[in-house]
């Protein structure tokens, strides 16, 4: 393979757009704040990126099927009451409470799933009343209040370090690594592709289009839960407040990282770009202290600027393609 065959078909990988805007925007953020260079500093958004970035997964997922999931911040509160109502109230152990709460989004994911794969009601629909219902769940439990200092153990889970490194580096490596595999190398990845990209060539090829969208729910429930109990453990409390708007900013995280909302095109790993773009995003502006209105702003501007470049990633690759080639030829 010569060279510009390579740099044009690399431009044209579906990562090339967002890892562009996320050298960019740390780049700028860089220049104008000294102390974002600070080591303390990239610890904290490797640990605030854990969260969003692991509930992006299961967004994606839903996303590439060419469905939407707008209840993953109440699902996040509802299963922080969980947690705590187990741990506090019920005194289990915690790692007896910890794999109840994933089973219980597991439940909620499949209620989505159910709602839209064989009742036939939209996603938009059924996950945006899920996120009202969901959120009075979790104000029926502890009385609607939050429960703090729920166990020592849990605050290790995700402050703890393993070779100096902090834990939630390893759960997002081990679980983006899991969601690739499926996605990229299985029958079921396959599937979800298929489904997103065209429902009835899918079903005609033999695909149970239902099972799969169930399936696509029940793995964003699975990520949303996987998030509730990272959050919980890094404030070591519950509360019917946590996860709002974080599904928004799940979404655009994945679409960021190259994911179509029509369905039928998106990488796991393209999200964590993604995911990394609006954590730098926020770490620069709150460095800055930019007001919230205005963050709010600059951060639509920058998913804008980013979905833009990876509209357009086919067309920079064939422009570096046809000059690398001109420059062969004249010289």
């Amino acid at each position: 393979m010569n060279e510009t065959s390579y740099l044009g078909r690399l431009a044209r990988q579906e990562f090339m757009g967002p890892l562009i805007a996320l050298i960019l925007i740390v780049a700028i953020v860089a220049i104008t704040t000294p102390a974002f260079l600070d080591p303390q500093n990239f610890r904290n958004i490797a640990l605030q990126v854990s969260i969003l970035s692991i509930v992006a997964i299961g967004s994606t997922v839903v996303i590439i099927t060419g469905g939407i999931d707008l209840s993953p911040g109440s699902m996040i509160a509802l299963l922080t009451m969980c947690l705590a109502v187990f741990i506090k109230t019920y005194g289990l152990s915690l790692w007896l409470a910890i794999p109840l709460t994933l089973l219980i989004g597991c439940g909620l994911g499949a209620i989505n799933g159910i709602l839209v794969a064989y009742i036939g009601i939209p996603a938009f629909i059924v996950t945006l009343a899920g996120l009202s219902a969901f959120k009075g769940l979790a104000l029926t439990l502890n009385g609607g209040t939050p429960a703090f200092s729920l166990s020592p153990e849990l605050r290790e889970v995700f402050y703890g370090t393993l070779f100096g490194l902090p834990l939630p580096f390893y759960y997002v490596i081990g679980i983006y690594a899991l969601f690739t595999v499926v996605m990229e190398h299985t029958r079921l990845g396959r599937e979800i592709y298929a489904v997103g990209g065209n429902a009835s060539a899918a079903r005609l090829s033999g695909i149970n289009v239902a099972r799969v969208r169930l399936i696509a729910f029940i793995f964003a429930a699975l990520c949303a839960a996987f998030g509730a109990v990272l959050l919980s453990s890094r404030l070591n409390s519950g509360s019917p407040n946590y996860g709002t708007l974080i599904e928004l900013q799940a979404i655009a995280a994945a679409v960021v990282g190259g994911a179509s909302l029509a369905g039928g095109r998106g990488r796991i790993v393209s999200t964590l770009i993604g995911a990394l773009i609006i954590i730098v995003v926020q770490n620069g502006l709150n460095l800055n202290a930019v007001t919230t209105s205005m963050q709010s702003l600059t951060i639509g501007l920058i998913i804008l600027i980013a979905v833009g470049v990876d509209v357009w990633r086919g067309r920079i690759g064939n422009m570096i393609a046809r000059t690398f080639g001109r420059a062969q030829k004249e010289a």
